[in-house]
């Protein structure tokens, strides 16, 4: 059978110039970069060329990257970092309510050590209460972060005027980006921001690998002990293949970012259109207009959204019912629950995430399928026959 992918939120599939540039690395070019001999330095070499690469996709220097393993690592580096650098002059962090669980976690954990966090709410459509922000700060808070895309229901917070409030009060700000890297524009200067995550499996690189940037000048803990290197602030010796594929990544991203734009948000406005006019009492999650150009969430109505999953499985068809990383929790997800929606409602959801080998055929035969499924669970539901008559 062939599959139809429309779960890129997930993962994406690693591009062939993407692991075309790796291999070297995996065979002869297999030097550990901390070695003087010309292997090593030649794998010293390729992690500085990539690092140029990654902060040329959202305008930083250079210096002011840091790899790690993944954006988890990446989100538990800044705001653990910030924390622990800053435990002196306060404890108090402000994050929101559907952030990713690398996020809430790393706040919750920092929370059982005496630190205190804020939780903002969010509207109908995600997007954080600027005002609510400004009201939440107070004379010991040392952190804001504040994802720049959700995962779930795509929607794009306004992040240049969150960075403008954090520098009036003289607070750091961080940016969970590994939604948005690579599908929208990002310009850490231009916008402000003094920390932003990434991983390289959501634009087009491998597992394993991740970059967190610090504007300089901002000092942070190390989050993991060991060697001397990146700058001495993430000790083990470097995935220098993952490293590669990362930078390659970037440099693609940036060079084919608005035709990347323009074809995702073809495909996404067809599902929508579609989906709305063929299936009825359903809900799209998040913003119509300030979200992700790939993102389409829906929920639908009278509809166990496992049984959906499953029914598309069978044709053939990988989307989700939210973030991969909170998959076989039984409770609705924290990010539809903050917008607003019931518990029965939010477990009917589905989220699609079109890349860029998905084809206006393959939202044809997305939308196809989900009509047929739909209307045959919707005549299983107990719920649906009672509402009809």
């Amino acid at each position: 059978m062939d599959i139809k992918y429309f779960d890129n939120a997930a993962t994406t599939r690693v591009k062939e110039e993407v692991l075309n540039e790796m291999l070297p690395y995996l065979k002869e070019q297999y030097g550990n970069p901390s070695s003087l001999y010309s292997i090593g330095r030649n794998a010293k070499k390729a992690i500085e060329e990539a690092r140029k690469k990654v902060a040329g996709l959202i305008n930083c220097a250079p210096n002011e990257i840091y790899f790690t393993g993944c954006g988890s690592e990446s989100d538990n580096t800044a705001i653990k970092g910030i924390a622990y650098a800053n435990q002196k002059k306060g404890k108090h962090i402000i994050t929101s309510k559907i952030e990713h669980p690398a996020v809430l976690h790393t706040c919750q954990a920092l929370a059982k050590q005496g630190f205190e966090i804020t939780y903002l709410n969010v509207n109908k459509e995600g997007i954080v209460d600027l005002e609510e922000l400004k009201n939440s700060i107070r004379n010991d808070t040392i952190l804001i972060s504040i994802m720049f895309a959700n995962n779930e229901i795509g929607t794009l917070q306004p992040i240049t005027e969150i960075s403008k409030i954090a520098k009036m009060y003289n607070i750091t700000f961080h940016t969970d980006a590994v939604q948005a890297c690579g599908n929208v524009p990002i310009n850490v200067r231009k916008m402000g921001i003094d920390m932003l995550s990434l991983s390289g499996h959501k634009l087009y690189a491998p597992k394993g690998i991740g970059a967190l940037y610090v504007k300089n000048g901002i000092e942070f803990e190390k989050f993991m002990d060991g060697g001397h290197q990146e700058k001495n602030k993430r000790g083990g010796t470097e995935n220098v293949p993952a490293v590669v594929g990362l930078g390659k990544a970037c440099e693609l991203a940036k060079a084919n970012l608005n035709e990347h734009m323009r074809h995702l948000q073809e495909l996404r406005d067809d599902y929508i259109k579609q989906v709305e006019e063929k299936i009825p009492y359903i809900k799209l999650n998040g913003s119509r207009h300030m979200r992700l150009p790939g993102n389409a969430n829906f929920s639908f109505q009278f509809v166990d959204g496992e049984s959906l999953l499953l029914n598309l499985d069978a044709k053939g068809i990988c989307a989700s019912s939210g973030s991969a990383c909170t998959s076989g929790s039984a409770d609705p997800s924290h990010v539809l629950t903050a917008i607003g929606l019931s518990k029965d409602i939010a477990q009917g959801s589905l989220r699609t995430t079109f890349g860029e080998e998905n084809t206006k055929e393959d939202i044809q035969y997305l939308v196809d399928n989900l009509q047929e499924i739909v209307n045959r669970l919707r005549k299983m539901s107990p719920e649906y026959k009672a509402f009809i008559n």
